[in-house]
């Protein structure tokens, strides 16, 4: 049974490599390989992936944005999330976007390869040592407004232009910044941002 791939990576170098690599095994075809993560849902629908290996850094939609539309519209689709990042956040939102499987790209071939084939069978696929992070981080205390703050404040962005962004009052979103830097243990939004970042919560 030949299992038909969709691979979604920024770096053109580690894309050409993946799909040179999986098409040495005898039961995996790439249909399909894109940049972007807007690219793919209209990727898997012209080619028909049965497993979908996708990138969480990329621009256009970042790949659990991607996984979770894809899973939406091709549920029969299965999802791999392939990143550098082996962050414990991602690895939650990752499942909550639909994905079954979740590796990191130093890992062998020849577990790549053995994810593909068991996510194809129907099992889930996790990196063990992600999985026990995981674990012990716990879920992500910040609420779904508290991240959007320090989202918007990636860029840099002053109080006022992350209000008028998101259509909050000045106030309002000191109070999500503040409640952000209590949570993470820290003192101010900058700082905020880069542990949430680190710790996959964003």
């Amino acid at each position: 049974m030949t299992t038909r791939l969709l691979l979604a990576d920024d770096q053109e170098l580690v894309r050409e490599a993946l799909c040179s690599l999986l098409s040495q095994e005898d039961d995996f075809e790439v249909v399909a390989a894109v940049g972007r993560g807007d690219e793919v849902a209209s990727a898997a629908s012209a080619h028909e992936p049965d497993v979908a290996l996708l990138d969480i850094e990329m621009p256009g939609l970042d790949g659990l944005a991607a996984a979770a539309v894809l899973h939406e519209q091709r549920p029969d689709c299965r999802i791999i999330m392939l990143t550098t990042f082996g962050r414990a956040g991602y690895l939650r939102r990752a499942i909550e976007a639909g994905a079954v499987g979740f590796v990191v790209k130093d890992s062998p071939a020849d577990v790549l390869a053995d994810a593909i084939r068991r996510v194809r069978a129907g099992e889930r696929v996790v990196d063990p040592a992600l999985a026990v992070a995981t674990l012990a981080a716990g879920e992500s205390p910040l609420t779904a407004r508290e991240r959007d703050v320090l989202i918007a404040a990636r860029s840099g962005a002053s109080i006022a232009q992350i209000a008028s962004r998101l259509y909050l009052s000045d106030g309002t979103v000191r109070n999500y910044v503040s409640a952000a830097t209590t949570k993470t243990g820290t003192r101010n939004r900058i700082e905020a941002l880069r542990v949430a970042e680190e710790r996959g919560w964003l």
